[in-house]
């Protein structure tokens, strides 16, 4: 399931916004100004953001240059006022992967969001190469050089979840609810120390995958080579 995660003040066209895009396998975020968007977005879950500009407690383009300069490669579909054509220019030129001025069609809108999540789902099925790693999620194939790893299905779900937050901080909670997400009445805590160990040992990647204590996990983006 994709997470959207929603930044508009105007709690109404919020929520209309939420209904004219409401989808079995879309999470609709909301948030309603720049301190909790910055929140919402360092858990690391968020696929695609609709923004708002004109924020109460800032600028929307400084949100949008952030988002832009982080680990995560995350899409930003502009929905402002600001219709002047430099305004266009600019918000493109920040990182917008789409500008769409208000008042707008929700039916071009619900297009432009579904066209931006077909191609988060086509660059999902190209192989990651990542220093010594290739990393294959559509056809399950995982290499650390020329050696092949095996992976449980566990084991593949938080290295994608590291893999594709490399260089942010995955708080414990995050990742155990995203890899047991079926619905499991109980996981054992426990279990996640276990597979990230199983990760780092098939991988032999003790360099990239590291523990930082009392919050969580990381795949770093540069990793200490003297490890």
């Amino acid at each position: 399931m994709k997470q959207l995660l929603i930044i508009e003040d105007d709690r109404h066209l919020s929520r209309g916004l939420c209904l004219a895009l409401k989808d079995p396998k879309l999470q609709i975020v909301t948030c309603f100004d720049l301190k909790s968007a910055q929140e919402q977005l360092a858990c690391g879950m968020t696929d695609l953001v609709l923004l708002d500009i004109n924020l109460p407690d800032g600028n929307g383009l400084d949100l949008l240059r952030q988002i832009k300069t982080g680990g995560k490669a995350v899409p930003v579909i502009i929905l402002t006022a600001n219709d002047t054509e430099a305004d266009v220019v600019m918000g493109l030129e920040d990182g917008a992967d789409d500008y769409i001025t208000k008042p707008f069609s929700l039916a071009i809108l619900r297009a432009r969001v579904k066209a931006q999540l077909r191609r988060l789902v086509t660059s999902e099925l190209k192989p990651i190469i990542i220093d010594r790693y290739q990393f294959d999620f559509a056809q399950m194939d995982f290499y650390h050089g020329t050696t092949a790893v095996e992976l449980s299905k566990t084991e593949q779900k938080l290295l994608r979840l590291l893999i594709e937050n490399r260089g942010q901080t995955l708080s414990r909670t995050v990742l155990m609810d995203r890899i047991w997400a079926d619905g499991s009445d109980f996981v054992d805590e426990n279990a996640l120390s276990v597979t990230v160990k199983r990760l780092r040992d098939k991988l032999d990647a003790t360099a990239f995958i590291k523990t930082v204590y009392g919050l969580g996990y990381v795949w770093v983006v540069k990793p200490d080579e003297s490890v």
